[in-house]
């Protein structure tokens, strides 16, 4: 997922809570101008943090846990500022609210590899605003100046030997401060938690059985639901029956949504049954007739045309004319399913006046509102609990909320009140749609009489991620979605006559970002034909990139780092050769080297890949 950012924000707007604990409190106002800004009272204090009398400290974290490690990298950041004694650190994910939204996408969302940096300055000023109040509270107990204690591991300490008082034993007397007006953040050089190895706060459970992700919730009188769903993408239900579904064993109801036909039953299983027996005519509608070959032959007619100019540097048509050795290739690359290893899933406990869900989401403020509607709700009286997710890579942050739209649906249609666990099948998983679209690349390119790449003409032919979401706006300029044509139309290389041209596709056929979302086509397509062109001009792969990355330090960086590393130009085992690419996407730049061989029946093995990254600063080094 990829939208606009915003700079550093002054945004600490400290509030104190009651109940023997210290509360800290965030203010973020509304970062997106889609976004209505909130009234005084929903932007209430939300904590960031809690500390107890108990010495626990409670870090509430606004990201969803899919695998990343935001359970322990980002309370490690505000832990860090707030000088805790790590051992005392517990984390909770974030309900829903706009206290919570990532400054990355102005509401709560996770996705775009955006979470470690997006939340890394909130984080930290959290922290080292609660150090500071309680550094404040034992000063005013001491009656000393704030400036003479210091703090270690979660212990604030005085001018005298025996002042010494642990955050458990301030929290009380803290939250009854005043909150200060600016904090002072650490010089990274005083970071003892981050860039530290730390065990991740969250594998106990993992590993125990106990993490709820959200295929595992469970409650009495709930019931597990299945939906069948059109065998065509847009087709519309004509007809149905279900006499011998309801004459299944264990199968309590059988609903229409707007999604196909709902069977709820006591179990997966009786459900899964129920459905296969229901009788069910489908008008097709206008997706029947598509097939794969009909889509190449509409890519490619469309890829010989002009399409949309996405960059232009020089004139690549004049080049060519010009050029020594001229060059084509075609690239194809197939629709992608996100494939997650827990199904879709959501759990809907719906009442007459509140509805309470449970799933794995990466979008939380779209999902909530999306219920809320279909409830017929205020948002506020929907509340969402994000459980542990198993994969995500895009599919559980889709704007149309489906799966949690479809859960609601069908309590809805079950009738109220009612407890309902929707669960999508693995096949329905992979049938249900919202793909990483397929695109077709058209690419010519030249070399000059020195065999340095001289033009460069690249047509990319796909759907848009975006049209038609509410995101169309920010994501897609003069009819160009960036996310189309993001790796290709900022290439890097040092190429004098550049054009990259974009085609919108229109197919019935639902797809989403998915895992680098246009990097994902882009970065193979584009270092791909690199080669060939590196090939025409009779140039060594790795050199070329060097020369022409000249300005791009990183890039290069971890380009002579990976080529390196493999030994690249060192003699290799007979039927051996050795590939290399470079690519950035989402602020992390890599390099990689494949050592390949292949055998006279065809087959191709990979040997060993060096790879070489450059993402920045690293909270914690080995997760």
């Amino acid at each position: 997922m990829s939208t606009a950012t915003i700079g550093r924000r002054e945004f600490i707007k400290l509030t104190i809570g009651a109940g023997g604990g210290l509360l800290i409190g965030l203010y973020l106002p509304t970062l997106d101008k889609n976004v209505e800004a909130a009234s005084p009272a929903e932007f209430a204090p939300n904590a960031f943090v809690r500390i107890a009398p108990d010495e626990s400290i409670t870090i509430i974290v606004n990201h969803s846990e899919m695998g990343q490690g935001v359970f322990t990298t980002l309370p490690m950041i505000l832990a860090d500022e707030l000088d805790a004694d790590w051992r005392n650190v517990r984390f909770e994910p974030a309900p829903v609210d706009p206290v919570y939204n990532s400054p990355a996408f102005g509401m709560q969302a996770t996705g775009g590899s955006t979470s470690t940096w997006s939340s890394f300055d909130p984080m930290r000023k959290a922290g080292a605003a609660a150090r500071a109040m309680l550094i404040a509270a034992a000063a005013e107990q001491w009656k000393v100046e704030a400036a003479q204690c210091r703090v270690v591991e979660g212990i604030v300490r005085g001018p005298s030997p025996e002042m010494k008082l642990s955050y458990g034993q301030l929290a009380e007397k803290a939250a009854l401060l005043k909150p200060p007006a600016e904090v002072t953040l650490k010089d990274p050089k005083n970071f003892y938690l981050v860039g530290k190895p730390l065990k991740r706060l969250d594998t106990p459970e993992k590993t125990n059985g106990t993490a709820v992700f959200g295929i595992d919730v469970k409650m009495p009188e709930m019931m597990t639901a299945v939906v069948a769903r059109a065998p065509v993408f847009g087709a519309k239900l004509k007809t149905w029956n279900s006499k011998k579904a309801e004459k299944v064993p264990g199968v309590r109801k059988v609903v229409e949504v707007p999604s196909g036909v709902a069977v709820l039953a006591e179990g997966m299983w009786a459900a899964m049954q129920g459905r296969d027996a229901l009788e069910i005519e489908w008008d097709e509608g206008a997706m029947a007739n598509f097939s794969s070959r009909s889509q190449h032959e509409e890519y490619a007619a469309l890829a010989k045309k002009p399409g949309l100019v996405a960059r232009k540097d020089g004139d690549a048509g004049t080049a060519f004319a010009g050029a020594s050795k001229k060059i084509e290739a075609v690239y194809e690359v197939p629709y992608l399913s996100h494939a997650m290893m827990e199904p879709l899933n959501c759990t809907v406990d719906l009442r007459s006046d509140s509805c309470e869900i449970w799933t794995g989401t990466q979008f939380q403020t779209g999902d909530r509102n999306a219920a809320a509607q279909i409830a017929g709700l205020k948002p506020e009286s929907v509340q969402l609990h994000t459980t542990f997710l198993g994969g995500g890579f895009g599919r559980r942050g889709n704007p149309m909320a489906d799966f949690v739209s479809e859960a609601v649906h069908v309590a809805k249609a079950a009738g109220a009140p009612v407890k309902v666990k929707v669960i999508w099948t693995r096949e329905d998983d992979m049938h249900g749609g919202y793909y990483r679209p397929a695109f077709l690349h058209a690419i010519e390119g030249s070399v000059d009489s020195g065999g340095m790449p001289h033009a460069w003409s690249h047509r990319i032919v796909g759907q848009s991620i975006a049209a038609g979401t509410p995101f169309e706006g920010a994501m897609v300029k003069n009819g160009i979605d960036e996310t189309s044509v993001e790796g290709a139309a900022d290439l890097p290389y040092a190429i004098p006559n550049i054009q990259v041209e974009y085609h919108l596709a229109t197919v019935g056929v639902p797809v989403l970002w998915w895992r680098s979302v246009g990097h994902s086509h882009n970065a193979f397509v584009v270092e791909s034909f690199l080669d060939e062109l590196a090939a025409a001009g009779g140039k060594d792969p790795y050199e070329l990139r060097r020369t022409l990355l000249a300005k791009h330090p990183r890039e290069r960086g971890v380009l002579d780092l990976a080529a390196e590393k493999a030994g690249w130009g060192k003699p290799l085992p007979e039927g051996r050769g050795r590939g290399i690419a470079v690519h950035a996407s989402f602020g992390s730049y890599v390099a990689e080297v494949a050592e390949v061989s292949v055998d006279k029946s065809g087959k191709v093995r990979v040997h060993r890949v060096v790879c070489a990254v450059d993402c920045g600063g690293v909270v914690n080094p080995p997760n």
